[in-house]
């Protein structure tokens, strides 16, 4: 048990938090925003997209939004019912303040976040304050975010870009025994009409997977997304819905998961989401220039194709690129999930993946040898279950086969954990 008394102090002091409007961080509060609104401009929410138990097409009328824009499952006649909240929801405008508990066990370390195995640990204890910025009959609106989290997450979603003890990175936020704090949210945004921009420190728009752990279906995360993936940045970013189908981003940062350092990176982040019907979207996501402390002269880029199969079946294919020309880096990814909902309580879910890296940058596990020139491979195959209890409170049993033939690695990984968000 890694557990701290800081820890639970964190948890005892979220719970005792007032708030004028308190909303789940999976389920905001109904009225807060309409889903259908927003789904295409939801990544800036969080830098995820369409949560993969949500509903479709349910208008969020008794379930709320997700952070990704989708509709709760405890909407639409669902047996769960209405997601609870410490002081109920409230009519517009409001100030939103809620977060989550992700409390898990592992039996395995595979170094991508999942680092602290045989214990029962708080991985995030959350928090966010936020007031949408809404812009009414195309006036200007305002809003901001601010999320502040505790756990053994912590580690890895702190500015580890920054170039010193800076920002979330000092070490007075360590706390020992993996755990410690992070701020990877502190935004104002600006709205006019379709048109957004956001200025502060923001969590990426790049890949599909997030470091929110409601806003995934798998309780481990792909090795693509920890190796080829920022997960914050500093900087502005705009939004741009152009009509209902596509929508585009643009703006600047400072480099890859820097916190208000503007001292080593500059690159250009932005791509679109192209919303072909309602069964499919295909979003395109790069960032180029000087990545800062992972280097200059750098590309990046992020496929994500989300695809409905059936009422209850669907699919999602995504690819990274990495070329970093400073140091020589040069690595790419394939993952492929499927979700099936079996029930408004249990889904099962599958993520197949092939991460290839290179002897420079590239990942081997516990302390592993790389390979002395070339590139290398890395394949992972996980299956799971979200079982909801209610719409507050989901469970996520998986099991994870890892194995690279390259640097003579091969692990079988159990884990589950409970996500409890308020």
């Amino acid at each position: 048990m890694r557990r701290k008394t800081s820890g639970w102090s964190f948890v005892l002091g979220l719970l005792g938090s007032g708030a004028m409007c308190l909303s789940s961080a999976n389920a905001q509060a109904p009225g807060c925003h309409s889903c259908a609104a927003t789904q295409s401009t939801s990544l800036m929410a969080d830098g995820g997209y369409f949560a993969p138990q949500a509903q479709t097409g349910c208008g969020c009328d008794s379930g709320g939004c997700n952070l990704r824009g989708g509709c709760n499952t405890g909407g639409c006649g669902s047996e769960l019912g209405d997601p609870k909240t410490l002081f109920g929801n409230c009519d517009e405008p409001c100030l939103n303040i809620g977060g989550w508990f992700s409390m898990g066990y592992h039996s395995e370390s595979n170094d991508l976040f999942n680092s602290s195995p045989d214990g029962f640990n708080l991985h995030q204890g959350w928090l966010f304050v936020e007031k949408e910025a809404k812009s009414e009959n195309g006036g200007i609106g305002l809003g901001f975010r601010f999320d502040g989290m505790y756990g053994i997450d912590a580690n890895d979603t702190q500015a580890f870009g920054n170039p010193g003890a800076t920002w979330d990175l000092d070490p007075r936020f360590t706390r020992g025994g993996g755990y410690g704090w992070a701020l990877p949210q502190v935004y104002g945004e600006v709205a006019m009409g379709d048109f957004s921009v956001k200025v502060g420190h923001f969590y990426t728009l790049v890949g599909y997977e997030v470091v929110t752990a409601p806003d995934n279906f798998f309780y481990s995360h792909a090795i693509t997304m920890y190796n080829s993936e920022p997960f914050t940045h500093t900087g502005a970013i705009a939004t741009w819905a152009l009509n209902d189908n596509l929508t585009v981003y643009g703006g600047w940062t400072a480099g890859w998961d820097t916190g208000f350092d503007f001292t080593t990176g500059s690159n250009f982040l932005g791509g679109f989401t192209r919303q072909f019907n309602e069964d499919a979207s295909l979003t395109y996501i790069t960032t180029f220039g000087d990545f800062g402390a992972r280097g200059s002269d750098a590309y990046s880029h992020s496929f994500v194709l989300d695809m409905t199969l059936t009422e209850n079946l669907s699919s999602v294919l995504q690819s990274d690129l990495v070329r970093v020309g400073s140091t020589g880096e040069d690595n790419v990814g394939l993952n492929h999930y499927m979700f099936y909902k079996l029930s408004d309580r249990v889904s099962i879910g599958k993520r197949s993946e092939w991460w290839k890296g290179d002897n420079i940058t590239g990942y081997a596990p516990h302390g592993g040898v790389l390979p002395a020139g070339g590139s290398h491979s890395h394949y992972a195959q996980t299956v799971g279950l979200n079982v909801r209890a209610n719409s507050n409170v989901t469970f996520r049993p998986e099991y994870r086969y890892n194995f690279s033939p390259a640097v003579d690695y091969e692990e079988s990984v159990l884990g589950f954990d409970m996500v409890v968000t308020y």
